[in-house]
């Protein structure tokens, strides 16, 4: 078990998806309501912030990657709640009614450079905290706020997940070894996306959600499951796509919630994100099915946008036929 979990946190990452479609036409929303009492964590982390440095030329641009850090102290041992290691009966899926209250996302604008799309991208991480961080609460698991680390190319950056161990290698991916969300400049195409935020915001979210996977103790599940049954195995390729078929679901939901709040989430955004996610493994370069089909990545994004329920994006449960 030891060796299982060692292996998982060098080699194991949930990463993002490759996306493969223009954005087209809108979609009319039925976005639930979650009107839950939560419990709301009553301690306030904080948090260090490394700052944008840039210098700006005629010729050249040079901006070095802006990271997020919490800080924890070190002189008391960590109480409070803890992970439950478990998939489909994890606490997190424990109520049919809980999903994402309605809270007002107010988001940085975007802009196609490096010290832009890091000022997005955190303010994202803002919201997101602030909508996950009450449902974690209320359902008795941990809270943290995931580091941000937006560098041009995959290259600047030293990680313990090497290049993200994803289906092509070139797409962004969370990092559950050091809790961190990488989100390089290459990977994230903006010569799909252009000066969409809707796309860009649907990947956070997705990456954000291999992060409460993380917190709840699902992905350390996962894991031993997955080396039982060997990675590349039938089932291990399974248990692979019900892991990013989840995060599509809870991306979704995180979208549907926040776009009926009256932020910065507006329909555009909201529809913007609704048409890119065909994506998933009908692209992947190597044939590898580990993310799930274009038609499932479409389908649990947004069947979690509009029903903003965590039990809705169960996939653990879900039939072999739900999650190819």
């Amino acid at each position: 078990m030891i060796v299982a979990v060692a292996i998982f946190a060098i080699v194991v990452v949930t990463g993002g998806l490759v996306a493969a479609v223009a954005l087209s036409g809108g979609q009319s929303r039925h976005v639930a309501d979650a009107g839950y009492a939560s419990t709301e964590p009553t301690d306030t982390p904080t948090y260090t912030t490394g700052e944008t440095t840039a210098t700006t030329s005629s010729t050249s641009e040079t901006t070095t990657a802006r990271t997020t850090e919490r800080e924890t102290p070190t002189s008391q041992t960590p109480s409070g709640p803890r992970s439950v290691v478990a998939t489909g009966d994890n606490p997190l899926f424990g109520r049919a009614d809980y999903g994402l209250q309605n809270i007002p996302c107010s988001l940085s604008r975007w802009a196609a450079d490096q010290s832009s799309a890091t000022r997005f991208f955190q303010s994202g991480i803002g919201c997101l905290d602030a909508a996950w961080s009450r449902l974690l609460g209320a359902v008795d698991l941990p809270f943290r706020t995931p580091n941000l680390a937006v560098p041009q190319s995959l290259s600047e950056s030293s990680t313990p997940c090497g290049s993200g161990g994803t289906t092509t290698g070139v797409t962004p991916f969370y990092c559950p070894s050091n809790n961190t969300i990488y989100l390089p400049m290459d990977r994230i195409e903006i010569d799909v996306w252009g000066n969409h935020p809707g796309p860009y915001l649907s990947i956070l979210a997705h990456e954000y959600g291999h992060h409460v996977q993380n917190l709840a103790g699902i992905t350390e599940a996962f894991g031993e499951k997955r080396y039982d049954a060997g990675a590349d195995s039938a089932a291990g390729l399974e248990l692979s796509r019900r892991m990013e078929l989840e995060a599509q679901c809870f991306s979704g939901m995180f979208l549907g919630s926040s776009s009926i709040s009256g932020g910065s989430v507006d329909r555009n955004i909201y529809n913007e994100a609704w048409n890119a996610q065909d994506r998933g493994d009908d692209y992947a370069r190597n044939g590898k099915r580990d993310h799930g089909s274009a038609k499932h990545n479409i389908s649990w994004w947004q069947h979690g946008a509009t029903k903003n329920r965590n039990q809705q994006c169960n996939t653990w449960l879900s039939a072999s036929a739900d999650v190819s």
